[in-house]
């Protein structure tokens, strides 16, 4: 089967090719969220200003899963 992320054309990927393969697919998740949280009518800027309950609480009045958006505000 081909695979679009076998650079080199020799069957398998090598360490290289997984990273690239993991980052192009699974390394936009971070700009997903915030559009999520942008579509919701929420700010960035005004959610790194609120304390953690804060946030959480105006996530969870948007609609949306708090625990999904630890991860942005560390």
């Amino acid at each position: 089967m081909f695979d679009p992320f076998d650079i080199n054309k020799d069957g398998k990927l090598d360490i290289a090719e997984s990273f690239l393969k993991f980052e192009t697919i699974m390394g936009n998740d971070e700009e997903n969220l915030e559009d999520d949280l942008a579509i919701a009518g929420l700010d960035m800027f005004e959610l790194e200003m609120m304390d953690e309950y804060e946030r959480r609480e105006a996530i969870e009045d948007a609609g949306l899963d708090p625990d999904d958006y630890d991860d942005l505000f560390i």
